[in-house]
């Protein structure tokens, strides 16, 4: 099969490439594929076309010509041009974060917190987000809970990808980049109209990479991409009112995972030792407890890691294969006074890895199935007085999973003289959601307008669960030790659960709009946010809540408004809060919810137009994040004594106790820390400048740079979990000849070459004690080729 893959995909590139499309970078198209009026930006993020000016939403827009001048493929490469977001990469995991809320768990009943959205269809599942992204239209960040129009597991918002729509003229786009790290990139699109009604658009990416990670324990590299995907889309306008879209997608990953670096405390001369005073750091936690509790919350190993070069795991580096397919499409039908419009989505997505995991354990994942299927109706209309929605969504979700966690040989216990599974799971999960929604605009007059929404949602989740071993080998099939092969028969489970949740919500929205002129916006509102419950193998845990209260101002300036200011300020009572913390390698990460958080922050953002060939940009967005009660479990490094669980030795969790007399345990509560990504300051500044050459053409100068101040990658706050203060700068120098059917780029990204954390976590599993980290991409650069006939 993949000579023909191979063939298919090649075809799709040498036919064109989804390259530029030709705006301005803040431009972007409406659905139709048609431009819109130069200086207005037209974004569906409340579900009909707006002026972003227009929308009462803190909102960030990405055009397809600034995604793919910035090498944006997936949603880690997003950051470049949306600093807003901050994405967590927890080996083949990735998590998303935005104005301090988001995920810290990758459990398979967990839940992310912003809302991902790819033409409608909902995408949920951390591995999933890893899909690569290509031939967008634009980019909508929203930020701030978005309960009323997109539902549950929106408590800090929503990221709508939107993709480019088959035009009404013939057409070929592309792109060929290459970069260091012998990076090949290249995208390709083909239009074909048909008729009078409409058009379809076939389109491909490929993309090959080495690892930004040099591993000298093994020599080998990890963190490279081998990808390719492709997409088919139709859109019809058969008859008046009626539009039609539907498209077929799959992409297909291939990749080394990124290997953590880390830290082993069990390593000759790095334990805590006595009273937690031989490594300088350590601290006791529960002083009452016999024996002896050590956390790191002060030690300094992190500043001593080489973030490009650093051993692997003594498992080597692993690998992560993907294949997703995916189907959606949607139907309108305008009567005239109303328009009516179906939305539905179905994807199928495969994946097999082995995740090395420090010191020497391999994380074998041999079946995972996720099958997602989304549909939602929606009825719109307007009049002089009204803009309406009322709509229904359902969304249906299975997982299949069965994987398990390897410990290589010399192991400190009986697991085989080949080691052998610590522990081995299987997992059967079904999720249903279902919701009733609606919304309107009531205008009190032409310049005030209030804004109420309410929606009901009502989940349920069930599941089998199935864990087996727990720290022994399997005697009647050696190939289950080896960790090398799927073990054809696991033994007897030690635990066989069938667990379920429920939950139901009402989130609303009440806000007042107020145009005191057709370029000002002034709005104010209340909403609030629902992220779904669940399950772990001990327990439930309940949903968690966002009420947000914001207000903002969007002004334009400029005879064709080409200056724009923008200023908001939001304050978020953030409650039950799920954490997850490993308790027990046999039984996985447990969810706590963590009681209450307060989060607030002012952002500004402005774009200026200097001269016709001048554009200055900046943001300045400041966060203020503190949990007020966050009770959990701690993981702790246990020197000795009979305080530790059964057996002593290190590596165990245990609760601390926070008080002075002997004898009174209390839970620990990291009131006062900050949650997990969340940097005070987030700044950037942009200057693009368009340079004539006559009948040479043009060139066109780029500079963005972000600073990010620091943040803790876990809830712990520990030292080796912060992030310092970074910058990162993207410069690139354009060429476009006369005609502008082409141009050749150079670029060069995050000059600096900063790799600010995208994880860090204290892990305590079984008998090790290991900080680990992962970082984001080091300093790239090359050339891009680019047409557009």
């Amino acid at each position: 099969m993949r000579p023909m893959r191979l063939f298919c995909i090649k075809t799709i590139l040498l036919c064109g490439a989804a390259g530029l499309v030709p705006l301005n970078p803040a431009m972007a198209q409406s659905e139709a594929g048609e431009t819109a009026d130069e200086n207005v930006i037209i974004v569906t993020a409340q579900n009909r076309s707006q002026n972003v000016q227009d929308v009462p939403i803190a909102i960030s827009v990405i055009g397809g010509n600034e995604l793919k001048s910035a090498g944006v493929t997936d949603l880690l490469t997003l950051q470049r041009v949306a600093p807003v977001l901050q994405i967590v990469n927890d080996t083949v995991q990735t998590r998303v974060t935005v104005r301090g809320v988001g995920s810290n768990s990758n459990d398979e009943a967990q839940d992310q917190a912003i809302a991902i959205n790819i033409d409608g269809e909902y995408i949920n599942r951390p591995t999933v987000l890893n899909a690569a992204l290509f031939d967008l239209d634009r980019v909508e960040v929203l930020r701030g809970p978005q309960g009323t129009l997109y539902g549950r597991n929106a408590t800090g918002g929503a990221v709508n990808f939107i993709t480019r729509k088959p035009g009404s003229a013939l057409a070929a786009n592309g792109s060929v980049s290459y970069g260091n790290f012998n990076h090949v990139l290249a995208e390709g699109g083909l239009t074909v109209p048909l008729g009078d009604i409409g058009g379809i658009r076939a389109v491909g990416i490929y993309s090959k990479r080495d690892g930004y990670n040099f591993h000298p324990n093994v020599n080998l590299r990890s963190g490279d991409d081998n990808t390719w995907g492709g997409r088919v889309s139709l859109r019809l306008e058969p008859a008046a009112g009626l539009k039609i879209n539907a498209a077929v997608e799959r992409v297909e990953q291939d990749l080394r995972v990124p290997a953590q670096a880390f830290f082993n405390f069990n390593a000759p001369g790095n334990s805590p030792g006595a009273g937690c005073a031989a490594n300088p750091g350590f601290v006791e936690i529960a002083p009452a407890v016999p024996g002896t509790q050590c956390i790191p919350v002060n030690t300094t190993n992190l500043a001593r890691v080489n973030r490009s070069v650093y051993d692997a795991p003594t498992t080597g580096v692993g690998n992560n294969t993907q294949n997703s397919t995916a189907a959606r499409g949607s139907i309108a039908y305008d009567f005239g006074g109303a328009t009516l419009t179906y939305i539905g989505g179905y994807r199928e997505t495969d994946r097999g890895s082995a995740v090395p995991l420090s010191p020497g354990y391999r994380f074998n994942t041999y079946i995972d199935t996720i099958k997602t299927n989304s549909h939602e109706v929606r009825l719109n209309g307007e009049s002089d007085l009204l803009v309406w929605q009322a709509g229904g969504f359902y969304f249906n979700e299975k997982l299949e999973v069965e994987r398990g966690l390897y410990r290589s040989p010399p192991p400190p216990f009986l697991l085989g003289a080949n080691g052998g599974y610590v522990n081995y799971f299987q997992r059967s999960v079904s999720s249903r959601s279902w919701a009733l929604f609606g919304q309107t605009d009531v205008k009190l007059s032409d310049k005030v307008t209030l804004v109420g929404g309410l929606r009901y949602t009502d989940d349920k989740r069930t599941a089998r669960y199935r864990d087996y071993g727990g720290a022994i080998a399997n005697p009647t099939n050696p190939l289950f030790n080896t960790g090398s092969v799927r073990p054809a028969n696991p033994g007897t489970p030690l635990r066989n659960l069938s667990l379920g949740s429920n939950a139901d919500k009402l989130t609303w929205l009440a806000g007042i709009n107020y145009k005191p002129d057709p370029d000002t916006l002034i709005y104010g509102k209340v909403s609030t946010g629902f992220k779904a419950g669940g399950f772990d193998s001990v327990g439930q845990y309940a949903p968690e809540t966002n009420t947000a209260y914001e207000a903002g101002l969007k002004k334009s300036f400029g005879e064709t408004a080409q200056h724009t200011f923008n200023l908001a300020g939001f304050y978020y009572d953030y409650r039950d809060l799920q954490v997850g913390v490993l308790l027990d390698t046999t039984k996985g990460s447990q969810i706590f919810n963590a009681g209450k958080a307060v989060i607030w922050g002012v952002e500004a953002e402005a774009r200026i137009a200097l001269s016709d060939n001048d554009t200055f940009s900046a943001t300045v967005n400041y966060l203020n994040a503190e949990y007020k009660q966050l009770l959990t479990a701690i993981p702790v490094f246990c020197v000795a004594g009979t305080g530790c669980r059964p057996g002593g030795g290190n590596g165990e969790l245990t609760v601390g106790n926070l008080e002075t007399s002997p004898g009174v345990i209390t839970q620990p509560d990291l009131a006062g820390n900050t949650p997990p990504m969340t940097p005070t300051w987030t700044i950037t500044l942009g200057y693009d400048k368009v340079i004539p050459l006559g009948t040479a053409g043009s060139l066109t100068a780029s500079v963005f740079s972000t600073f990010k101040s620091s943040y803790f990658g876990d809830v712990f706050n520990y030292r080796d979990s912060r992030q310092t203060a970074f910058t990162q700068t993207d410069l690139s120098l354009t060429w476009t000849p006369e005609n502008k059917r082409w141009n050749l780029q150079g670029f060069v990204r995050n000059i600096e070459n900063s790799r600010p954390l995208t994880y860090a976590g204290f892990t305590v599993a079984g008998p090790d004690d290991i900080y680990n980290w992962q970082f984001s991409p080091p300093r790239t650069y090359g050339v891009r080729l680019s047409f557009d006939f």
